[in-house]
């Protein structure tokens, strides 16, 4: 039973590691896909100066989840790697890019327009690989007496093309909505029209995801749809259709902080869609969270370190933005 508990705890550990990168990276590698429809000059130097203090901080989510994952469910990690590493790959090299572009464009303005191209593409390559990497896992991994057993192109499908865009699009939602709050003048303007224009993209998006998912295992099916587990499990789209209208109307009515706060619900609201599905597996459809899991002794061990270890990243997330709240100017960070 310790067991069992501690499986769960530190499957609650990872899944929240992965929904704070999402939610805090998520809008730094939206602005970089939106970058390109910004204009040159204040418009771009507001969307930078927005993120400058705390882009690099959002990564510490990621590191934590990869590294939580290998640490507490070393056999999901050795499976799902073998199976995405082209995808896995090609998201290193875009956070790469990005990262190294972000601060050349200070630093390197003779060449600014070729750093502007490699922090968009970078950003874009990034979010749609992790998108992909999502599709790959939902659409489940060939296993063979616990090792990966498929190809290396298994993880390319119609499913997993759709999940990475349906991810780039809410990624960029996530990019408009936060500027929508940080920016003024016509980077604010800018973004109110780009958040109206992805936000339906992105509810397109999340509707084919939502409803090819189903048809991809029938376990996916039982859980959406037989009684009385439909009951519960309808709450989910209706609350996305009230997050939806609310977003719109904050839109509509000209709010800054409230789009941005529907944005992350949305994706909220698709990770609680997302457990509802994979639960109890990890690597659907053969192996699930209490068959990957490390030894109880190595879980309790490395949960005295996490239980220290988030409070801090926490607190100095918190820091960083709170001291760095408000609107941005051209002349912010750098």
């Amino acid at each position: 039973m310790e067991s069992l508990d501690l499986t769960l705890v530190w499957a609650g550990i990872i899944g929240f590691a992965v929904m704070a990168y999402v939610v805090m990276d998520g809008f730094d590698l939206g602005i970089g896909i939106l970058f390109p429809t910004l204009q040159v000059g204040e418009e771009r130097d507001q969307a930078m100066n927005s993120i400058a203090p705390v882009w690099d901080g959002n990564e510490t989510w990621l590191v934590m989840g990869g590294g939580g994952l290998f640490a507490a469910f070393p056999l999901a990690y050795a499976i799902v790697l073998p199976a995405t590493y082209p995808l896995i790959i090609a998201m290193l090299l875009g956070l790469i890019f990005r990262g190294v572009a972000f601060e050349f464009r200070w630093r390197d303005p003779r060449h600014r327009p070729v750093w502007d191209v490699a922090f968009s593409l970078g950003s874009v390559v990034a979010a749609l690989a992790q998108g992909m990497t999502l599709g790959a896992i939902l659409q489940g991994i060939t296993v063979e007496n616990d090792a990966y057993a498929g190809g290396w192109l298994d993880w390319l499908s119609p499913f997993s093309v759709l999940t990475g865009l349906a991810v780039v699009a809410g990624y960029a939602l996530l990019g408009a909505t936060w500027l929508v709050w940080k920016t003024e003048g016509s980077s604010l303007r800018h973004a109110q029209t780009m958040a109206w224009r992805l936000g339906i993209m992105t509810l397109v998006a999340l509707a084919a995801v939502s409803a090819a998912t189903p048809y991809l295992h029938y376990e996916y099916w039982r859980r959406w749809f037989e009684m009385p587990g439909v009951l519960l499990t309808a709450q989910v789209p209706l609350l996305v259709a009230i997050t939806a209208a609310i977003l719109f109307w904050s839109l509509r009515r000209g709010h800054e902080r409230l789009p941005f706060l529907m944005a992350l619900a949305l994706f909220l609201l698709g990770f609680v869609g997302l457990g509802i599905s994979l639960y109890p597996y990890v690597v659907p459809p053969a192996v699930t969270i209490r068959d990957a899991a490390a030894p109880t002794e190595s879980l309790r061990f490395m949960l005295v370190g996490a239980l220290v270890i988030i409070p801090l990243i926490l607190t100095y997330t918190g820091w960083a933005y709170w001291v760095f709240r408000g609107k941005v100017g051209t002349h912010g960070y750098h």
